[in-house]
């Protein structure tokens, strides 16, 4: 297929000269494969191209002006409509030509759409572990940090009992001490002194 360009070589509108340029450039740029016919010098381009662009796109007066594109027979339209397809990224479709293949939109298999459901599997296989096995460790670590707690507690209440044993023979020592005389033990203390003092009255006697 190929796309056909009719433009004015002697055309003395500054705006269609440009018109033109801006056509011809763009297509060169894409390497898309195009072939001018000037309706300046050949009356049959310029019939031709009269003849074939439809009623609805053409002028008021009826005389259809440079540039106009062509897809072999079919018409793609002219420089207005050219200019809003390259706005809109769609050049190709506009010339009824096949995007190359590097713009072409690959189609995604349905493994890649459920890209983020594989990517956690592949994630969970290299790591090693399943859910399983992470529910498993997750018990352990628990488990592990309750027998620790109670080896602490078992390390603190020996001291916790020493502690209050002390606490127990200081308060039994403190009551002997403040415990009053009782009247047996006064009763003694005072025959024994009494049995000291005529033992010195004797010797006393005897020294006279």
């Amino acid at each position: 297929m190929v796309i056909k360009v009719f433009l004015a070589s002697s055309s003395g509108s500054t705006a269609i000269k440009k018109k033109q340029q801006d056509v011809l450039g763009f297509l060169e740029a894409l390497k898309v494969d195009y072939a001018p016919l000037d309706i300046a010098c050949n009356e049959d381009n310029r019939m031709w191209m009269r003849e074939n662009v439809p009623v609805e796109k053409k002028p008021t007066n009826g005389i259809p002006l440079p540039p106009q594109i062509f897809n072999e027979e079919s018409y793609c339209g002219d420089y207005e409509t050219f200019f809003d397809a390259k706005e809109d990224n769609a050049v190709y479709a506009f010339l009824g030509l096949p995007p190359p293949p590097g713009s072409k939109k690959r189609e995604v298999p349905m493994e890649e759409c459920n890209g983020d459901e594989h990517t956690e599997e592949v994630e969970a296989e290299v790591g090693g572990e399943t859910g399983e096995e992470a529910a498993e460790e997750k018990v352990a670590e628990e488990k592990e940090a309750v027998e620790d707690t109670e080896e602490s507690l078992e390390d603190t209440a020996p001291v916790k009992e020493e502690e209050a044993q002390e606490e127990v023979e200081d308060e039994e020592a403190k009551g002997e001490d403040d415990q009053p005389v009782s009247e047996e033990e006064e009763e003694l203390r005072q025959l024994e002194e009494e049995e000291e003092a005529p033992e010195v009255t004797e010797q006393e006697e005897e020294d006279e």
